[in-house]
């Protein structure tokens, strides 16, 4: 039996988390790397992590197993610690960054998400409007995904 639920949005901080779309092993793995990653990063320094420095540190780690890749496709979301500026970025499976002011999408159903996102997504929504657009985007384009098996969540 072959199962889709587990935890796959890990908090890395205050107002940070990040979500990874994969192979179950390697989400696994890459979540626990990261952590000790983060911990060790934040004993040393004594402070939170900055929100491109995890971004790079993610990338970091995914480009070390270029060649045989982690098969999972990070999303990283967050506010930044003093300015509260919304961050998000994806990463493909070597660890090449795409940092984008409106919204960023991974996983099995990642072109039918694009169009909807696109066609629902207006800068300066409110949080609830944000929640109901997210919504929208992924029961619709879930419908026309066969492979994504409704692990889909809207994280709040």
């Amino acid at each position: 039996m072959v199962t889709t639920d587990f935890p796959n949005i890990f908090p890395m901080g205050n107002r940070l988390y990040i979500g990874l779309a994969g192979l179950t092993t390697n989400v696994q793995t890459v979540a626990q790397r990261l952590k000790f990653q983060l911990n060790l990063c934040e004993l040393k320094e004594g402070r939170q992590i900055k929100l491109y420095t995890i971004m790079s540190m993610v990338a970091n780690l995914l480009y070390e197993k270029r060649f045989r890749p982690y098969y999972t496709e990070p999303v990283i979301a967050g506010l930044d610690p003093k300015t509260f500026k919304p961050f998000s970025c994806s990463l493909d499976l070597i660890g090449c960054p795409m940092v984008t002011d409106d919204f960023v999408v991974s996983g099995t159903c990642t072109e039918l998400m694009y169009g909807m996102c696109e066609s629902l997504w207006e800068p300066n929504m409110d949080p609830q409007h944000l929640f109901e657009t997210i919504s929208q985007a992924m029961l619709n384009a879930v419908d026309r995904d066969h492979v994504g098996h409704g692990n889909h969540c809207p994280y709040h």
